[in-house]
């Protein structure tokens, strides 16, 4: 952990500084942004002053003093909730912007992890207390370049997989007459583990109806067979085996025969146009270097789905932040479920997936966006037709 970068992004953002809090374990972007192990036993309350200017501070209870000894800074100890008061007034004594991990009205989930009682304790003491969203992505979200290759390498095997899947269904159904969601997400979880690749939930393998869930998962008691004349949906992500590797995650469709019927074939194209659409803007406006927020992205794709009279069964955000957990904690294409207007910077990643979910069937079409200085690319294969399967 370096102080000076996050020093300079604090003065960019025109913040006084960033307290970094928390009492048993219950912030875990505090201790990997500071590099602290959190599977030790924390039972006191500390916090970590980094200023805009000058040297951190650390307070920490007498118990658990040592806590914060390895970070640079001065240090205070108290012992009485007087004493505590008193120290932390005194380490943010003139500071007006405090940024903590707090997002006004819960709006950013994953930011939003400080305690409504030490937000007013901070603010008792003066200062106002602003989101540190934008500082946990620079910090949490950004790849390096490793994570850059990891990521197309697992995208190279996860494609790979996907073909294989599709191809395992159309054996199954020739061989047998039916094959299995279930049977198919195990056989992807076989082929991962085969390919050096690990994954942190089973895929989902929907068929008709299912697909129009777009948290189904298929398990052994309740999975549904696969035959001809059937529509099949398949959403796999994984990353390689190895630290710090970062996630690959995609969605594709297909059919079990030669054409499928044309209601599926509309709303695939009336989906696929949204996905497009919002890669081509975030392209586009990274090239006409026009910083775009999440919430604009999703709402390209949001009125692109409406207008073809689907907007009701497009009932989930266009897009979610992807780094080592398979929904990191950067920016999201996101203006239904939350309003994220976090701008895409680069060296980060995001699915792209809008999806419109029926009755008897749903479609949905993933991509993963990266986003490099003055452009934005689809890092994988990319759906443009049905799969005949």
């Amino acid at each position: 952990m370096e102080i000076g970068p996050i020093q300079k992004q604090l003065l960019v953002h025109g913040y006084d500084g960033w307290l970094l809090f928390d009492h048993h374990v219950r912030d875990p972007i505090a201790y990997r942004v500071l590099g602290l192990d959190a599977e030790s036993h924390v039972s006191r309350r500390w916090y970590y002053w980094i200023p805009a200017e000058g040297e951190p501070a650390k307070l920490v209870h007498a118990i658990e003093d040592e806590r914060l000894d390895s970070l640079p800074g001065t240090k205070r100890i108290y012992t009485s909730w007087q004493s505590h008061r008193r120290h932390l007034g005194a380490i943010l004594e003139g500071s007006r912007r405090v940024a903590m991990q707090y997002s006004p009205d819960c709006m950013i989930p994953v930011v939003s992890l400080v305690d409504a009682g030490t937000v007013d304790l901070v603010r008792s003491l003066g200062a106002e207390v602003v989101s540190s969203a934008d500082l946990v992505q620079y910090f949490e979200a950004r790849w390096t370049a490793w994570q850059r290759d990891s990521h197309f390498e697992a995208g190279r095997r996860v494609d790979g997989v996907l073909s294989e899947a599709f191809r395992r269904i159309r054996s199954d159904i020739g061989t047998t007459g039916r094959s299995s969601e279930y049977g198919i997400a195990q056989f992807i979880l076989e082929r991962f583990r085969e390919e050096g690749m690990v994954t942190m939930d089973s895929p989902i393998v929907a068929v008709n109806a299912n697909s129009g869930d777009p948290h189904y998962g298929p398990d052994a008691s309740s999975s549904r067979s696969i035959g001809d004349g059937d529509f099949v949906l398949i959403d796999l992500w994984a990353k390689i085996d190895a630290p710090g590797s970062v996630y690959y995650d995609i969605t594709w469709t297909g059919y079990c025969g030669q054409r499928p019927p044309s209601r599926i074939r509309d709303i695939f194209e009336i989906v696929v146009g949204a996905r497009d659409k919002a890669l081509a803007t975030v392209d586009a406006a990274l090239r006409s270097g026009r910083q775009v927020a999440g919430c604009e992205v999703d709402d390209v794709t949001r009125r692109h789905i409406a207008r073809a009279g689907y907007g009701d069964a497009f009932v989930h955000r266009t897009g979610h932040s992807i780094g080592e957990e398979v929904h990191g904690n950067g920016a999201n294409l996101d203006n239904l479920e939350m309003r994220d207007e976090r701008q895409l910077i680069p060296h980060t990643c995001f699915s792209i997936e809008p999806g419109i979910y029926l009755a008897e069937f749903g479609v949905r079409s993933e991509i993963d966006c990266f986003v490099e200085p003055g452009r934005a690319l689809a890092t994988g294969a990319v759906q443009t037709e049905i799969v005949r399967i």
